[in-house]
């Protein structure tokens, strides 16, 4: 099994998938608001910060051959139309002690042209930061003994992250400080919060996915 982001497409599927993460304007930003509305509706409680919630994000990463009825394969991740979310209301689902108003990330990737999408990486959506923190999966032969190789991927568009973003990123995921501590990097990278921003296509993510923007 090829590890996940060893390509350049794969490296900008992730990145692009981020965009769209922070984006709320973005198909699945539209969808968090969807269903957070929904559940707030359904709980008749007051709508607040959509963000107040944790989701389980999960993102396909496709063969960059597949080919697709409805539109190109390049539309279709311009769009983040690979990119599902759902509301998590049992945190005991998630294989990790995931801190407050943090985000569950699973990565399926297609290792084969019309193949099925097998697991690749799990991790943490951090929002304020705009950052993923995911675990690759870079042998599976035995599920139960599988190695990870930890990396952190952040927003393609953001050029100056704080020098101490790392140590606040650890201190949030060991919930040694809460996200209301973090700076707000996200701010700049929303249309919902910056209406100047443009968010990029697939092709400028693509080209300049030649090595991941994170550590």
């Amino acid at each position: 099994m090829e590890t996940l982001g060893a390509t350049q497409f794969d490296r900008g599927v992730l990145s692009i998938a981020l965009i769209h993460l922070c984006n709320q304007e973005s198909h699945v930003g539209q969808e968090v608001r969807r269903l957070y509305n929904a559940w707030k509706e359904e709980t008749n409680e007051p709508i607040t910060d959509l963000w107040s919630e944790s989701y389980w994000f999960t993102l396909y990463v496709p063969h960059p051959d597949q080919q697709y009825e409805e539109m190109t394969l390049e539309a279709g991740l311009t769009q983040g139309y690979n990119i599902e979310v759902k509301l998590i209301q049992d945190k005991s689902q998630i294989p990790y002690d995931l801190p407050r108003r943090g985000h569950f990330v699973v990565v399926l990737k297609q290792q084969e042209l019309d193949g099925e999408f097998a697991i690749a990486a799990t991790g943490i959506f951090v929002r304020p930061l705009a950052v993923l923190s995911l675990d690759l999966i870079v042998d599976i032969v035995d599920p139960k003994e599988a190695q990870y190789q930890p990396i952190i991927l952040k927003h393609a568009v953001i050029r100056d992250y704080p020098t101490d973003w790392e140590q606040k990123l650890r201190m949030f995921i060991t919930q040694e400080i809460t996200i209301d501590e973090l700076p707000s990097l996200v701010q700049y990278v929303d249309q919902a919060l910056n209406p100047d921003y443009r968010p990029p296509s697939w092709k400028e993510v693509y080209l300049a996915a030649r090595g991941f923007a994170g550590v």
